[in-house]
């Protein structure tokens, strides 16, 4: 039954599981359509876990790839997506803890704000910069969960499904992560 069919019977379909379905059937432009909507979101995402963008291209290959091999798309393919991305960027990193390849991660944003002025960029990067020390500080439960929220933009829900861990659980760590950065002196210090 195509999508047309069914919309005038009264079931709407989720598009992007139309598109991944178009996109196993060997249409380019659903293949298109999927990275064009997801790219910017999923590279950052991996690049947040890798630390180097070449390293978060090719995850970002990894992470299709997968998608287009799976039996089954579940109906919510959003969390199901960073799932995804979120497990083989995790072993991409235990593999490099067995090559004991010690790269740090990035310290920052790689898509810098709109900024104005040598000064407002000064005090901007300086902020960043111990926001960036704070957030390292937390324990790494914590900072996946507020990276998801406030970074990739995803819900408790979906932070939760991604992370197999109840929504109060994130809640908890989302709140604790937040109180924590709310307490600490150093952001209010003028300087």
């Amino acid at each position: 039954m195509d999508a047309r069919k069914q919309a005038s019977e009264g079931e709407i379909e989720d598009p992007t599981q139309l598109l991944v379905r178009r996109l196993r059937e060997g249409h380019a432009e659903a293949a298109a359509l999927l990275d064009r909507v997801y790219r910017e979101a999923l590279l950052r995402f991996c690049w947040g876990y890798l630390g180097q963008m070449e390293e978060a291209e090719d995850a970002l290959q990894e992470v299709w790839y997968k998608v287009l091999t799976a039996g089954r798309v579940p109906e919510r393919f959003r969390p199901w997506l960073y799932k995804i991305a979120r497990n083989h960027c995790l072993n991409v990193v235990r593999g490099r803890a067995r090559r004991k390849d010690d790269r740090d991660l990035p310290a920052g944003s790689q898509i810098e704000a709109a900024m104005t002025g040598h000064l407002t960029r000064l005090v901007k990067e300086e902020l960043r910069h111990r926001v960036t020390e704070l957030v390292a500080g937390l324990p790494e439960a914590q900072r996946e969960a507020l990276r998801l929220r406030y970074v990739e933009d995803l819900s408790r829900a979906e932070i939760a499904e991604i992370l197999e861990v109840s929504e109060s659980v994130v809640k908890s760590r989302l709140f604790e992560g937040v109180k924590k950065l709310r307490t600490h002196g150093s952001l209010m210090d003028e300087r």
